[in-house]
C-alpha cells in the first residue's frame, strides 16, 4: 500500500477536495470488500457516509485524476439497468444506438439517465476480483459488471435474491459444450447470457407434458437474440455451445414478480450529463472529454447567461484599470456561484458568462444569489457600477467540442441567450420550462417571489414564447 499512501498524500494536497471524503475514500480502499470498490456510485457513497453530495464527487474526480481510481462511462439499458456498452472515455461512445438483448428493445444514448460514471480502484492501489471479470463468480458477474450502479441491488443475500428467479446456470469456457436440463414451469422464462448479452425467450403456458424437448443455443458475438418460443410445461435439455474467446454464464430466470422487483429497485447515480456540468470535472479535464466529431444528445439541460448592463459606460466612467478590477470580481463571485449550485461555467464572452445547471431549480438559485452578490459588491463600493442581466432556459441540446472546449449546440442555448438579453438589472428572467420545474416553484415560494409572465418575440424563433420575470 506504499503508493496507495503517497497517492492519498497527493490529494490531501488539493486544498479544495473535502477531508472528511478523503478519509471515507480511504478507509474503503483499504478496508472495504472488493465489490465496494468495483463501480462505484458516488452519490450512493455520499449517502452512505454522511458526506455532501457535490464535494464527494469532486472528491472521487480528484482522486481519478491523480491515479487512485480509474472513470467508467457505462451506457445503460433504462428498462433493466443493465450496462449495454463500457467506456474508459466518453470519447469512445460512438454510436447511434444500443440494444438490449433482454428488455428486447434499441435505445438511442442520451447523457441524462441512459450513460453513468463510476469509479473503480485503480490496480496500482489495490487488486480486486473485478480487473479480470471473467474470473468472477456469476452471481457476483451479474452484480458488479452487468448491472449498472443505479439497481438498488441488496448488499447482504444477492445469491439468495437471485436464486429466488433462477432455475438454473452454468459456465461455460472458451470452446466448451454442455447439456442443461430443466423442468419448464407455467412462466416466462429467459435464458440470458451477460457476458455476450445473448437471449432467448421461452413462453411456457398450455397444459404440462412429459415429452422431452431439447433446444440447441450457441454463444457467439454477432448473434444475440433470438425469437420467443412457445412451449408447454415439462422437461427440456437445453443444449449450449461456447464459440467466443473468453468463458459464457448462461442462466435460466423466470420472469416474474421476483425479477421485476428487483429491477424496479432504484437509486440516483452519477449521470455523465451531471458529470459535463460539474465545474471541478470541466476544470480538472478540461479538453480531453468529447471527440471533436461526437455530438452527444442531452434530453433536458439548464442554461443560464449573464451580461454585466451598461460595461462600456462603466469604462469610461471608472477607468480601465479600476472597470477590470470590478469585473474580474465579479467573474470570480458568479465561478463561485455557479460551482456551488452543482453547476459549470461553459464559457465567458466579453463580460458574459454562459454556465449549465443540472436541474432549473440550481440555476434559479445561482441566479438568485448572483444577484445579491452584485447587491453586495455595489453596496460595498457604493455605486451602482455592477448591474447583471441574467437569462435561463432549460431544453434539449447537443454536447460537442468546438474551440477546444467542451461545449453545447442547439435552439436551447439560443433561446436561453436570447432570454437574457431581454433581461433588466433588477430582474431574472425565465421561460416556463423553468418556472414550471417543481423544484423551481417550491424555491421562488420559500423565497415568496412570484414569477411574472409575459409573451415574447425572440430572433429566430416563429413563435411567441412565455417569458417570466423574476422580481
Amino acid at each position: 500500500m506504499n503508493e496507495a499512501q503517497d497517492l492519498f498524500s497527493l490529494l490531501r494536497q488539493s486544498t479544495d477536495v473535502d477531508p472528511q471524503a478523503i478519509d471515507a475514500i480511504k478507509r474503503t480502499v483499504t478496508e472495504g470488500k472488493e465489490r465496494e470498490l468495483c463501480r462505484i456510485n458516488a452519490p450512493a457513497f455520499a449517502s452512505k457516509h454522511g458526506l455532501d453530495e457535490e464535494r464527494t464527487i469532486s472528491a472521487f474526480l480528484h482522486a481519478a485524476r491523480v491515479g487512485i481510481f480509474d472513470i467508467s462511462w457505462n451506457v445503460l439499458c433504462p428498462g433493466c439497468g443493465g450496462v449495454l456498452d463500457t467506456n474508459a472515455t466518453l470519447k469512445t461512445l460512438q454510436k447511434d444506438e444500443y440494444t438490449c438483448a433482454l428488455c428486447s428493445e434499441g435505445y438511442s444514448p442520451t447523457l441524462d439517465e441512459m450513460v453513468e460514471v463510476t469509479f473503480t480502484v485503480s490496480p496500482r492501489v489495490r487488486r480486486i476480483a473485478a480487473h479480470n471479470p471473467h474470473e468472477l463468480p456469476l452471481v457476483e458477474y451479474f452484480r458488479q459488471i452487468y448491472w449498472g450502479s443505479g439497481v438498488d441491488l441488496p448488499e447482504e443475500d444477492f445469491a439468495k435474491t437471485m436464486e429466488a428467479f433462477s432455475l438454473e446456470d452454468i459456465e461455460l469456457a472458451p470452446g466448451e459444450r454442455a447439456v442443461l436440463p430443466i423442468q419448464l414451469p407455467s412462466e416466462f422464462i429467459i435464458v440470458f447470457e451477460p457476458v455476450t448479452h445473448s437471449v432467448q425467450f421461452i413462453d411456457v403456458k398450455g397444459e404440462p407434458t412429459r415429452e422431452r424437448r431439447s433446444l440447441s443455443l450457441v454463444f457467439d458475438r454477432e448473434h444475440v437474440q433470438s425469437q420467443t418460443l412457445e412451449m408447454l410445461p415439462g422437461p427440456l435439455r437445453i443444449s449450449l455451445e461456447n464459440r467466443t474467446d473468453t468463458r459464457v454464464l448462461p442462466t435460466v430466470f423466470i420472469a416474474g414478480r421476483e425479477l421485476h422487483d428487483l429491477l424496479g429497485k432504484r437509486r440516483p447515480f452519477l449521470t455523465a450529463k451531471r458529470l459535463l456540468t460539474n465545474q471541478t470535472f470541466r476544470d480538472l479535464y478540461r479538453t480531453d472529454t468529447l471527440d471533436i466529431n461526437q455530438r452527444l444528445k442531452i434530453t433536458s439541460l439548464t442554461f443560464l447567461f449573464t451580461d454585466l448592463r451598461g460595461s462600456t459606460e462603466l469604462y469610461e466612467r471608472v477607468g480601465d484599470l479600476s472597470a477590470f478590477d470590478l469585473v474580474r470580481e465579479h467573474f470570480q463571485v458568479l465561478h463561485e456561484i455557479v460551482a456551488a449550485e452543482a453547476g459549470a461555467v461553459v464559457k465567458t464572452i466579453g463580460d458574459a458568462v454562459m454556465a449549465t445547471f443540472p436541474t432549473p431549480d440550481r440555476a434559479i438559485a445561482a441566479a438568485l444569489r448572483m444577484r445579491d452578490a452584485m447587491r453586495a459588491l455595489n453596496d460595498k463600493s457604493g455605486r451602482e457600477d455592477l448591474l447583471l442581466k441574467i437569462g435561463v432556459h432549460a431544453g434539449p441540446c447537443i454536447a460537442v467540442s468546438m474551440n477546444e472546449r467542451q461545449d453545447y449546440f442547439g435552439q436551447t442555448v439560443n433561446i436561453a441567450s436570447r432570454v437574457q438579453n431581454l433581461a433588466n438589472a433588477q430582474a431574472i428572467f425565465a421561460t416556463r420550462a423553468v418556472v414550471d420545474d417543481n423544484l423551481t416553484a417550491d424555491l421562488l415560494h420559500r423565497n415568496a417571489l412570484t414569477p411574472v409572465p409575459h409573451e415574447v418575440s425572440l430572433r429566430g424563433i416563429e413563435r411567441e414564447i412565455a417569458i417570466y420575470t423574476i422580481p
